[in-house]
């Protein structure tokens, strides 16, 4: 009885705390200093990168001036469209500005600004295709477009009437080079990223009028920022009394063709090398301080897991289990986008980030930890306890020397897979080496080249790390002797 009554009290205490957690909290509608604004940064003319990693475009532009016009300051995160929205939704970011079309559904969990651009949906095919001239021509051809958007929800409406098969992508580079590799017949987009595509010299043509779409609005959670929704209509109202709206537009839409070198390897690296080091600088501090954090949390549990006590080796056996058992970028959703909507708890891209690889690659360190210990013949801890040393000097002492010598290899391993492993990141906006290459691709449209150009830097620096911790491994075991 005692039992049951204790279970439910525990019970109710449980669900207490998570209902305070999930409450929404009071929205002040106060003015704030600095709003930190999610956004794509892959969707020309509209929001991208330059060669010099400035922000650019119509949407970072109007954000720009309708942030002096109201003295206050946005804070741009490139999160990527759909983790942008989620961010937003999660309360980790004050509002969204990604080319996101105003539809009923998004009214249910966002609010709106006025329509700042009226879209459309265009196709588009590759150069060299003389087949398709319309629709119609489409039956038993493949299309693409870009998940969660108007366009994939425009194709999706007519595939029974014209016959087509259909493909999705997360980014417009991948959709764009895949056009261009022949693995799909045609692409349907917003008409000015088709038409900054075109203009830039990308092997595409148009061959139909684009349809009438949505239109395109700034948005923040339902029911919070309503100042920020009445600064950003104000300021946009002001820019488009002034004519510098349109300037604008016509500066982007109507761009002319680049005259930088975007096609070569030398070309890209001479405009993009910048923003590649960065993005590879930044790999390197998430994988260093991660794995520093992953080591200590792997130790702790490694230890427990070959503890005496029962509970103790349970308790690291969860751990390893649960973190083991889902997938990495799963789990970095989670902590980034999935804690903060139940708890309230805003967390940058890169503590989350931090977390993630640390949890994920600690629970590999502790079973390394676990193995290499268990590798030592059991009769040395036998013997040592027999003499009357105490559990924990035998390990200090005996066991956990000769098992470190064994650990080591495995150590380097992890230290190689917790470096790539950053590249998971980008989901979550870390602007990695990945995240980079994925910006400049979203510029140039130079899939293959971009990609060489990261796959050759991560190949050099894990090379480098792999062959100086190998000696490292050779001098530490070269003292031992």
């Amino acid at each position: 009885m005692k039992k049951t009554k204790l279970s439910l009290f525990f019970i109710m205490m449980v669900s207490l705390i998570i209902s305070i957690l999930a409450t929404p909290q009071p929205v002040s509608a106060e003015k704030k200093q600095t709003y930190i604004i999610g956004t794509d940064i892959t969707f020309a003319p509209f929001e991208f990168s330059d060669s010099q990693g400035k922000y650019v475009g119509i949407d970072m532009e109007l954000l720009e001036r309708i942030s002096e016009i109201n003295h206050v300051n946005f804070e741009i995160k490139p999160v990527g469209f759909n983790a942008a929205v989620q961010a937003v939704e999660a309360g980790q970011m004050d509002a969204v500005m990604a080319g996101m079309t105003i539809t009923p559904e998004r009214e249910k969990s966002f609010d709106f600004s006025d329509p700042y651009f009226q879209s459309g949906i265009q196709m588009a095919i590759a150069k060299d295709n003389h087949t398709i001239h319309s629709y119609k021509d489409l039956k038993n051809k493949v299309v693409a477009a870009k998940t969660g958007t108007e366009s994939a929800e425009f194709i999706e409406k007519n595939k029974q009437t014209y016959g087509y098969k259909i493909k999705l992508y997360d980014t417009a580079d991948v959709m764009y080079s895949v056009l261009n590799a022949g693995n799909v017949d045609a692409i349907f987009d917003d008409y000015p990223v088709i038409g900054y595509a075109v203009k830039q010299n990308k092997p595409l043509q148009l061959v139909t009028d684009y349809e009438k779409g949505g239109s395109y609005g700034f948005g923040v959670k339902k029911g919070t920022h309503p100042e920020l929704l009445t600064m950003f209509n104000q300021g946009l109202k002001e820019l488009k009394a002034s004519g510098e709206y349109q300037e604008i537009l016509d500066k982007y839409i109507e761009a002319p063709a680049s005259t930088q070198d975007e096609q070569s390897l030398m070309g890209i690296l001479k405009n993009n090398y910048p923003a590649l080091l960065s993005g590879l600088l930044y790999t390197l501090l998430l994988t260093f301080v991660s794995i520093v954090i992953a080591f200590f949390i792997g130790v702790l549990f490694g230890l427990m897991s070959v503890s005496p006590s029962k509970l103790s080796r349970r308790i690291a056996s969860i751990y390893v289990d649960i973190i083991r058992g889902i997938p990495l970028y799963v789990f970095a959703l989670f902590i980034y986008l999935g804690i903060p909507n139940v708890t309230g708890l805003k967390l940058s891209p890169f503590v989350a980030g931090i977390i993630t690889l640390s949890l994920n690659a600690g629970a590999y360190i502790a079973e390394i930890i676990r193995g290499g210990i268990n590798a030592v013949p059991k009769g040395q801890m036998e013997a040592a306890r027999s003499l009357g040393l105490p559990y924990r000097k035998t390990m200090k002492k005996i066991i956990l020397p000769q098992a470190f010598k064994l650990m080591i290899p495995s150590f380097i391993n992890q230290f190689v897979i917790t470096l790539k492993d950053t590249s998971i990141l980008s989901a979550i906006g870390i602007l990695e080496l990945l995240r980079s290459g994925q910006i400049i691709m979203a510029r140039n449209l130079q899939t293959f080249n971009v990609l060489l150009i990261v796959s050759v830097m991560y190949l050099i620096v894990i090379t480098a790390l792999t062959k100086l911790s190998k000696k490292l491994e050779t001098k530490v075991n070269a003292n031992g002797r």
